[in-house]
């Protein structure tokens, strides 16, 4: 069985306070052997990517422009779209399920990208309220409830794509 994904959203600029709290985040999911994907940039993203880091996590950045030396330093696996803010829905497609650290409109993008298609969002440190949209206390409550949510409704691995097709 893979490991789950979880992303993390939030703003590519945030006080002090905010990148705690992305750090912890990013620990956290470390911790339960999960694999971190984010924008790949500052701010919450560089932040978080940093907790994962710190205790031997892997890092996945979905950058915005052409080259993946934009990725911040704690990225492991850089991956340049060149698709400016559209490359949010590849997070959120990619994502078993996600966590919002607080932001703005970048992260409001992805949090209705992920509901539209019924990924489980949990907010930490909300700046907004959102239909759907879940909450945590707490970095690690709001990792234990994420991973809770992949257990319970893990994404069938679809191999229809890769068979070949009946015989006539």
């Amino acid at each position: 069985m893979r490991r789950p994904i979880v992303g993390i959203i939030g703003a590519g600029a945030c006080e002090p306070s905010v990148e705690e709290l992305a750090a912890e985040v990013g620990r956290e999911v470390a911790r339960h052997d999960a694999v971190l994907i984010c924008g790949g940039l500052g701010g919450v993203m560089s932040a978080a990517a940093r907790g994962a880091k710190e205790v031997g996590g892997a890092t996945v950045g979905i950058l915005p422009g052409s080259s993946t030396r934009d990725a911040n330093v704690y990225i492991d696996f850089p991956i340049a779209t060149n698709m400016g803010q559209a490359r949010n829905a590849i997070i959120v497609q990619t994502a078993d399920v996600l966590i919002a650290v607080s932001g703005s409109y970048g992260t409001l993008s992805e949090i209705a990208l992920a509901l539209k298609i019924g990924r489980t969002v949990i907010a930490l440190a909300p700046r907004f309220s959102i239909p759907g949209l879940r909450t945590a206390q707490s970095p690690v409550e709001a990792v234990q409830e994420a991973l809770a949510c992949v257990r319970k409704s893990p994404r069938p691995i679809d191999d229809t794509e890769h068979s070949l097709p009946p015989e006539p």
